[in-house]
């Protein structure tokens, strides 16, 4: 059925929950996993007057920074797939529109499903804050599961 999952990641305590239960998943249909992270291009957000934490580093400390924390994130859905015997590779790219970027990664790395959280919000302030999840949702022109925090889990039948 599926046999590449991508599995977009931010850190954040629900992306690792959904990575758990994308890794559950995928050893079930004996796929692959690629974990996915969309990198803010701070260069650009600084140039447009978005990014006032520069004016104390350097945007290349920064950037470091973020490299950092986007190999940490990656590297958890990566231990999580070598752990479960699941193959796994990771790519991240530059982007300031997470939809538009996660979409471009699957279609580039040859996903046939993303796998995502939903954050759950809900009235006014999703309207305001828009979500990812629906934004790639509308865009993909490959299936999207979306998995909430709280519903059953993969592993039970």
């Amino acid at each position: 059925m599926f046999k590449n999952i991508l599995v977009p990641t931010d850190g954040s305590e629900l992306s690792q929950e959904t990575a758990r239960q994308a890794v559950v998943f995928a050893k079930q249909l004996g796929a692959r996993i690629t974990a996915y992270h969309a990198k803010p291009n701070l260069a650009a957000a600084y140039f447009y007057g978005e990014e006032k934490k520069a004016a104390s580093n350097s945007l290349e400390q920064i950037d470091e920074q973020i490299d950092k924390e986007v190999r940490k994130n990656l590297g958890f859905v990566e231990d999580m797939c070598r752990d479960a015997g699941v193959e796994c590779e990771s790519i991240s790219t530059l982007s300031n529109s997470p939809y538009e970027a996660i979409v471009e990664a699957a279609s580039q790395s040859g996903a046939d499903l993303i796998f995502m959280a939903s954050h759950g919000r809900k009235g006014i302030r999703a309207k305001i804050l828009g979500s990812e999840t629906l934004r790639t949702l509308t865009h993909s022109t490959i299936p999207v599961l979306v998995y909430s925090y709280g519903e059953r889990d993969a592993s039970r039948t």
